[in-house]
């Protein structure tokens, strides 16, 4: 058996308008509601058209995705958390990898920018030029970025800097005064990144606890084997070994981790290793670290753009130059998990 959206309204006791919005989740209605509309929906059989949907609102019920990278643990699960949220409002989604420093990324950026076959935009960890920042806040379509540098648009961040500087005191509060900090490449240059700010933390912490004597700062690839090729060489010389280590990502520690190990130093005995991120590993490698939730910033930042695209005055499938005003800036919490690789150092230090 199958019916038209009239025949599901009818059957439910509602207008059409009501059983649209309960049916395609674009809107306010109640959950008792919602709920006798999918019933009735189910009853008749009646299959929502994505075509139709498009035609009657001018919009393509698609979002746009772009990301630096593919194959990171935390930018995997923002994607995984928005792509859940969006599949379940009806939304189809289009990704785009824009990776830093690409010969393909202008091609790339120009393409995605043309593309008018979403509705609206999602940005994960983009660390933007200036002149792509402004092509992107500026485009007619609502975005809401997470995490990276991109100013101007809906926005969902943790205070990086804030973390660098407590993950670095919670090591000298430990009694550690050695402490290296695994950065990413050219942080100390760009300073208005995730990386350059958490850095930034850590040369803050060191400096007001009286230790720039001891700084030492080391650039990685922000990955597993990036950790572990760095932790190689910095813990090799055990006479300028340092006891601790701040890790910018999770998975740079967990290489931090497996390289001390197979040097035959002790973690956290003789050296104590904390990260940021809350990897799905961290409770495996017993990591310390600061969890803030990637799945679940994905899925918010589904809803802030969602909010933009049913509140907002639309014309031809663009925001109008009111919609602009106001931005919605979420400042993420995190939460300190104290675990097993950070201690107290040796009191041979």
């Amino acid at each position: 058996m199958s019916g038209a959206i009239s025949d599901v309204a009818a059957l439910a006791g509602v207008s059409k308008a009501t059983a649209s919005r309960a049916l395609t989740g674009r809107g306010y209605v109640s959950a008792e509601t919602r709920e006798r509309v999918v019933q009735a929906a189910t009853t008749i059989g009646y299959v929502a058209s994505p075509i139709a949907s498009s035609l009657s609102t001018g919009r393509t019920l698609a979002i746009g995705v772009i990301t630096s990278f593919l194959n990171r643990w935390y930018f995997g699960e923002v994607l995984e958390g928005a792509e859940s949220a969006l599949r379940a409002r009806g939304y189809d989604l289009t990704l785009y990898h824009l990776p830093p420093d690409s010969s393909e990324r202008s091609r790339i950026f120009d393409s995605y920018l043309a593309n008018k076959r979403f509705d609206g935009m999602i940005s994960i960890g983009i660390e933007a030029s200036q002149d792509e920042i402004a092509r992107l806040v500026t485009s007619p379509r609502p975005l809401v970025a997470i995490g990276g540098n991109i100013r101007g648009a809906h926005a969902i961040n943790i205070d990086d800097q804030a973390l660098g500087r407590e993950a670095t005191e919670h090591l000298i509060t430990l009694g550690h005064t050695r402490i290296a900090h695994i950065t990413g490449h050219d942080a100390e240059l760009q300073t208005d990144t995730v990386h350059g700010r958490r850095l930034a933390g850590y040369l803050a912490a060191m400096e007001e606890a009286g230790l720039t004597s001891s700084l030492h700062v080391l650039p990685a690839v922000h990955s597993l084997p990036g950790g572990y090729e760095a932790a190689a060489q910095l813990l090799r010389d055990a006479r300028i070994r340092p006891t601790a280590v701040f890790a910018s990502t999770d998975e740079v520690a967990i290489g931090i981790i497996i390289a001390a190990r197979r040097l035959g130093i002790t973690v956290p005995a003789e050296l104590s290793v904390i990260g940021i991120d809350g990897h799905s590993y961290a409770e495996m490698f017993a990591l310390t670290t600061f969890e803030q939730q990637p799945r679940a910033q994905g899925a918010r930042a589904v809803e802030i753009l969602l909010e933009q695209l049913e509140d907002t005055p639309r014309s031809h499938g663009t925001l109008t130059d009111d919609s602009r005003r106001e931005l919605a800036e979420v400042q993420w919490p995190t939460r300190l998990v104290i675990r097993q690789t950070t201690t107290r150092p040796d009191p041979i230090e």
